[in-house]
């Protein structure tokens, strides 16, 4: 057994709102700079829907993943080595920017220098990427609440799968959202996948990154993996993807998308797994059984013998009791209500989620019914298989009953809890009917309703607290013209302007200078003005440095 620490996160879809607010706050914190116009390395997607890029999850035309083969080996679906190396001047299984979207703007300067005329001065959309006039087509979220979804409905994948009657009823049954980052799997595909050796996967937290000098830009990565969440920047000719945020998980502050997250509905926290058994896990035969096997590769924190092998890893006892406190684990493991999507692409992926109980608790109070009663939410679970199998098709690889399970402890949960909130007496056969004590029963309810900051995100430091005045500000090696760090710092100080990417001392360092009082300087870096804290009465010092004092 060798124990490994991951960094996971799961998400509530039952409390997910669709507001979109992870998908701005991201793209403006990494990607909001030429090149990535189109790139979403958080994006919410209406269910049923054809997703971003468009159906990314047909797999017999994208390729991705793996795939087991006749002898019970894991392959790349999209071919070894030498295939890779005959296709790697010409790749054809890459999303075209249709499948993605063209990024667009609005011909904004028509409105002010149009000549005077009978009719108001039009701002048309113009391409980001060439600059001429076009029509707007498609967008990362051209589906939203299930728009137009008549003519594109049919085109998801997953309802591919499922009976004709589903297709049929499906606007009159059920529609909820699911955000969407990268997965940063236990097994990747993408890093198999890239003939250069940019991607990687750290060892200490799991966070798959690329080595953007080591990238040549074969974009065989985008190929590899199969949620289609690695992009090509056209700019520098590099890939880029998801970093988790890692300088604020370095520091212990959850990723952007978890922060600003307006639903409170995503948990971050660590996950001891053994990393001899993920081959194995991701290579049973059956494809429904890839849930349990990845399940039980996690490993209890609270076991002497993993303890043991924690700590000969060279795994802290910081990071052994985060481990422990992590919501993560206990939503997985200890409640059973997330689950992973698509297992069956085999990567083992490490964002799971919790299915959404409202399409079956709405469907039961449609037709007149009490939608908290255990008995009415139990036998509408027996009686609509419409969303279960949908559900199954993204979390299980087909298998209801997992789903079922999973609804079942969300419904009992609901049930149980308005007894106790209505000042009524308790029923101990409610949670002993999912196999959960009334104990267990109270803290799920209280993990997934009333959880605080310090509940929600278990983040252990990567480093141990150093004087920020001692450090000094690294370069960094993508300042060049077009790169992700060519950006400076803006007009109003360090906190203004486009971010760029930092090691965990400079966020350190950082964070010192917008928070302390005085000024952190050193020799290099002379004191820098922060006009936000200005109260525009005078010159304050440091305005113009290198001036002398008037006499």
């Amino acid at each position: 057994m060798r124990v490994m620490a991951q960094m996971a996160m799961v998400m509530n879809l039952d409390k997910c709102i669709g507001c979109h607010t992870c998908s701005v706050t991201c793209k403006q914190a990494w990607t909001n700079r030429p090149g990535t116009e189109y790139v979403w390395f958080n994006n919410v997607e209406t269910r049923p829907g054809q997703g971003y890029p468009r159906t990314y999850e047909d797999q017999d035309r994208w390729r991705g993943g793996w795939v087991r083969d006749a002898k019970g080996r894991l392959r790349l679906r999209g071919g070894g080595r030498l295939h890779k190396l005959l296709h790697i001047f010409s790749n054809p299984k890459l999303p075209s920017i249709g499948d993605y979207y063209e990024p667009w703007t609005y011909d904004y300067d028509n409105l002010t220098s149009a000549p005077l005329g009978e009719h108001f001065p039009v701002a048309r959309p113009r391409s980001l990427i060439s600059g001429k006039p076009m029509k707007v087509e498609w967008s990362a979220n051209w589906d939203d609440n299930l728009g137009g979804s008549p003519e594109i409905v049919a085109g998801d994948p997953v309802l591919a799968k499922v009976s004709e009657e589903i297709r049929l009823e499906l606007e009159q049954t059920f529609m909820f959202y699911l955000p969407r980052i990268c997965e940063h799997c236990l097994n990747p595909s993408c890093v198999a996948s890239c003939p250069s050796g940019a991607m990687y996967k750290r060892v200490e937290d799991g966070i798959v990154l690329v080595d953007q000098d080591r990238c040549r830009g074969w974009r065989m990565c985008v190929s590899g993996c199969p949620y289609k969440k690695v992009y090509f920047n056209h700019k520098t000719g590099k890939a880029e993807k998801c970093t988790l945020c890692y300088p604020r998980i370095e520091v212990g502050l959850p990723t952007v998308c978890s922060e600003t997250c307006v639903g409170r509905l995503r948990y971050l926290g660590l996950v001891l797994y053994d990393m001899d058994r993920v081959t194995e896990a991701a290579s049973v035969p059956d494809d429904r059984d890839l849930y349990e096997a990845q399940k039980s590769i996690l490993l209890d924190p609270h076991d002497p013998e993993v303890i043991a092998g924690a700590r000969a890893g060279g795994i802290s006892d910081e990071w052994i009791e985060a481990a422990q406190r992590s919501p993560a684990y206990a939503l997985i493991h200890t409640y059973q209500v997330a689950l992973p999507l698509h297992p069956e692409f085999r990567t083992v992926p490490m964002v799971w989620y919790i299915p959404p109980l409202s399409p079956v608790v709405d469907a039961v109070s449609r037709d007149g019914h009490d939608g908290e009663d255990i008995g009415n939410l139990f036998g509408a679970l027996e009686a609509l298989r419409i969303p279960i199998e949908y559900l199954a098709g993204l979390f299980t690889a087909g298998e209801t009953t997992i789903v079922e399970g999973v609804l079942r402890r969300l419904a009992a949960m609901r049930s149980y809890m308005r007894d106790i909130n209505l000042g009524r007496e308790t029923q101990p056969h409610i949670p002993e009917s999912v196999g959960l004590t009334e104990e267990q029963m109270y803290s799920m309810y209280r993990l997934l309703a009333l959880a605080k900051y310090e509940e929600r995100y278990v983040i252990p430091t990567a480093y141990a607290d150093a004087e920020p005045r001692s450090m000094e500000e690294p370069g960094c090696s993508l300042s060049f013209e077009g790169g992700p760090g060519m950006y400076e710092s803006g007009p109003f100080g360090e906190a203004s302007g486009r971010p760029v990417p930092v090691a965990v001392e400079s966020f350190h360092a950082l964070r010192h200078r917008q928070t302390s009082e005085g000024m952190a300087a050193n020799e290099t870096r002379p004191p820098r003005v922060n006009l936000l804290n200005w109260d525009g009465r005078g010159a304050p010092a440091g305005m113009f440095p290198g001036s002398e004092e008037p006499e």
